[in-house]
């Protein structure tokens, strides 16, 4: 389809002009055929950032078609984990980043969030085992965690089919900050959670993290016992 700018100026006239009357409160993520790009849903939820620490320096140690083994690995298993929580509504792979967004209509569901976190905790543990077999670098990640109100849209050219879902809010800012502090600095641990995330866990998981004032929020390297035993027993 040709691009003629007056159409386009047409457009974002009438997005711009848009009402703000019809952006509903919802106590749980709706289904996606409630979306129009004349709409939106006020939700609170739990937002996930997994990524690669100094991904860049990757490129000086492998070729391209390793590079793309060690990419292809790393996302469809952190995937994989994200998807096998029943609360995923929303995943993403931008580059070495991986997000998920979670419907947490009740405070166990913000645990399994983070129960879904150390498990790729421990997943990076054997992938970067099966790394170091294959003479490639092992990978350092950082996780990020926040809960919160988040908007949710639908975005694209209206009458294309090219269209998504954006989620705009303080707490998908927060667990993508929180992510690139992940084991940046000594005092940074794997996982990184915000003060609102860390709140709403129950008692035996806040006891997995300690303050990290420096970077005011919690933070712990944590992992799955299952998982963990299983590298014991088939990793060393």
């Amino acid at each position: 389809m040709e691009y003629k700018l007056e159409d386009s100026v047409a457009r974002i006239n009438e997005l711009l002009s848009a009402g703000d009357n019809s952006y509903e409160e919802q106590d749980s993520i709706p289904t996606r055929d409630r979306l129009t790009f004349a709409n939106g849903f006020y939700v609170r939820c739990a937002a996930m950032f997994v990524d690669i620490r100094k991904s860049s320096e990757l490129i000086d140690f492998h070729k391209n078609r390793a590079l793309a083994k060690l990419y292809r690995a790393y996302t469809s298993e952190a995937v994989a984990v994200m998807n096998g929580n029943p609360n995923s509504a929303e995943i993403n792979v931008v580059g070495d980043c991986v997000s998920g967004i979670f419907n947490t209509p009740e405070k166990k569901d913000i645990d399994s969030v983070f129960g879904t976190a150390y498990t790729i905790s421990s997943l990076i543990d054997i992938l970067n085992f099966r790394l170091k077999k294959h003479n490639m670098t092992e990978i350092v990640v950082g996780i990020g965690l926040a809960w919160g109100r988040v908007l949710m849209v639908k975005a694209g050219f209206s009458g294309s089919g090219i269209n998504d879902i954006v989620w705009v809010g303080e707490a998908v800012n927060e667990a993508s900050k929180l992510a690139s502090y992940g084991n940046r600095e000594y005092y940074d641990r794997e996982i990184m959670v915000s003060d609102g995330f860390h709140y709403n866990l129950n008692d035996q998981n806040k006891g997995l993290l300690v303050r990290n004032d420096i970077r005011n929020c919690y933070n712990g390297n944590v992992v799955s016992t299952y998982m963990n035993n299983w590298y014991q027993q088939n990793c060393v």
